[in-house]
């Protein structure tokens, strides 16, 4: 896939996103995330807790992977790696919850959007942005 169309896989539907960091120790810890694209920088974009082992890893070590799947067949993905920057809901009140509105958006529908946006742009939480360095995505896997 060339990298619009990564984006564009990512983007569709409901898919989660399966965000992958590097624990101290070097091994691998993947958790599912709610994500969006600021079409404006490119950058993937996600909100989580400020105190969540991912949190510390990305703080850490910021390099980060995400990756999302078709589970039918013939099945695909679509995977984006990159460099995690992260800023605190004090550091930008508006941008925290117009992301994190955003993100629920694509999960909840626009109906129950709002609710959940205000709920998780709190003062607990960090908002990442993932820049991306390499895009990866194959279609038809199992032809």
């Amino acid at each position: 896939m060339r990298n619009d169309e990564v984006v564009a896989f990512m983007r569709e539907g409901s898919r989660t996103g399966k965000l992958g960091v590097v624990r101290a120790d070097g091994r691998p810890h993947v958790v599912p995330i709610w994500f969006d694209f600021d079409d404006d920088t490119g950058d993937l974009v996600f909100v989580m807790g400020s105190v969540s082992l991912k949190a510390r890893c990305i703080a850490r070590d910021p390099r980060v992977t995400i990756c999302v799947d078709e589970m039918e067949f013939p099945y695909a993905f679509a995977r984006i790696d990159g460099v995690a920057s992260t800023s605190t809901y004090g550091d930008d009140p508006d941008a925290m919850l117009h992301w994190a509105t955003e993100t629920c958006r694509r999960f909840v529908g626009d109906d129950q959007a709002e609710q959940f946006g205000r709920r998780n742009a709190d003062p607990d939480e960090l908002l990442v942005r993932v820049r991306p360095t390499r895009y990866v995505g194959a279609t038809g896997i199992a032809l």
